[in-house]
């Protein structure tokens, strides 16, 4: 299994955070794409990519609308070019890069629209013109030339390397079904749950099998709210945010898309109602306080490194291929020391544990609490 990271860094200190992940023991990095949150995703990619020679990198994730599908398709290639082949464009319906334009997230047939044409694209295939979306756009045949383009292709793809993976994340059946049929990596944002993790699975599984296509051609992997550290109770608390920012995918519209039971529909419709998007993945929001200790326990991950191995190892017989970590948010600056040695301790313990690695930490003899 896959372990990658999301990071939230500047066009400054990416290139080395980007090597410390590598040597870290991480498969892949994320980036995301919320152009009043964070600098731009596809030029943090090129630098990552350029700073790193093993490590996977990818948008975490991009969406459907601030950028037209043949623009985000050459974007991704282009960080495919600089890395030898080492991208991954994730993308969903779109969150806080729209809401801080205005708008909520794209529709699932909109999603799914473009999601055929960004894949078209990628392909290096002939893609049809639209019919222009925003007013004052004309068509190219206004301009009365001898010739124009009668479609749009990227036409400088090189051959040589792999087509760019689409991975998209996906909470509801809609979108789930939608991804099965068109892309080629499905990335669940659904937490820690196995049940619904299962759900999720054969809900995909089967929409390829109707379709007439393999099931076993698509790769799975889910968003997991994941925080390790010595004191189980920090973790927790480290955790709080990143549980709150998942979950919220599961009820974006008010009511829930996922299976759900009754009392975990009650947190989450809470959580709807009291979600603040001006304070989206900022440590301190007063959302984190929304959901219960036990409703956060069950999606998201924290603990102990032991305490988290054993539920990683809950997911396995799922048939997951990665595992893309939401890590540590501090809810003030005295706790980045604590983010910090979250971080080591995942690294250093809990991926090496899982894949049956010796840990120099233990050899130290650390001791953790409970």
């Amino acid at each position: 299994m896959e372990f990658w990271t999301g990071i939230r860094a500047d066009p400054v200190t990416i290139a080395g955070r980007a090597v410390e992940i590598e040597q870290g023991g991480w498969d892949g990095l994320l980036v995301p794409d919320s152009q009043s949150l964070v600098a731009d995703t596809y030029v943090l990619l090129a630098v990552a990519a350029g700073a790193t020679s093993t490590l996977k990198i990818g948008t975490g994730v991009t969406n459907p609308y601030t950028r037209n599908a043949a623009i985000t398709a050459s974007a991704i290639a282009s960080v495919q070019a600089v890395s030898g082949g080492r991208a991954v464009l994730g993308v969903g319906r779109g969150d806080s890069s729209l809401a801080h334009l205005g708008y909520a997230p794209a529709s699932p047939a909109y999603f799914e629209r473009f999601l055929a044409r960004v894949q078209a694209y990628l392909r290096g295939e002939r893609v049809a013109f639209e019919p222009a979306a925003e007013e004052g756009i004309r068509p190219v045949d206004d301009l009365h030339l001898a010739g124009s383009p009668e479609e749009s292709r990227l036409r400088w793809l090189d051959p040589m390397l792999p087509k760019v993976p689409v991975d998209v994340a996906a909470s509801g059946p809609k979108v789930i079904r939608t991804a099965a049929l068109t892309a080629e990596r499905l990335t669940f944002a659904l937490g820690a749950d196995p049940e619904r993790l299962s759900w999720a699975v054969d809900t995909a599984r089967t929409a390829r099998a109707e379709a007439g296509l393999d099931p076993d051609d698509l790769s799975f992997g889910c968003y997991i709210p994941f925080v390790t550290h010595p004191d189980a109770g920090v973790a927790r608390s480290l955790n709080a945010v990143g549980v709150a920012t998942l979950s919220r995918f599961l009820v974006m519209h008010g009511r829930p898309t996922a299976l759900v039971d009754d009392e975990s529909k009650a947190e989450l419709e809470r959580l709807a109602a009291g979600y603040d998007m001006k304070d989206h993945g900022a440590g301190a929001a007063k959302h984190r306080n929304v959901l219960s200790q036990g409703f956060a326990d069950a999606f998201g991950i924290a603990g102990t490194p032991d305490q988290c191995i054993e539920r990683v190892k809950e997911l396995e017989g799922l048939g997951l291929d990665r595992i893309k970590v939401i890590p540590a948010l501090s809810e003030e600056p005295a706790d980045l020391d604590d983010v910090v040695l979250s971080r080591t301790t995942m690294q250093n313990e809990v991926i090496p544990g899982l894949r049956g690695q010796p840990s120099p930490v233990r050899a130290r003899g650390h001791a953790p609490s409970a």
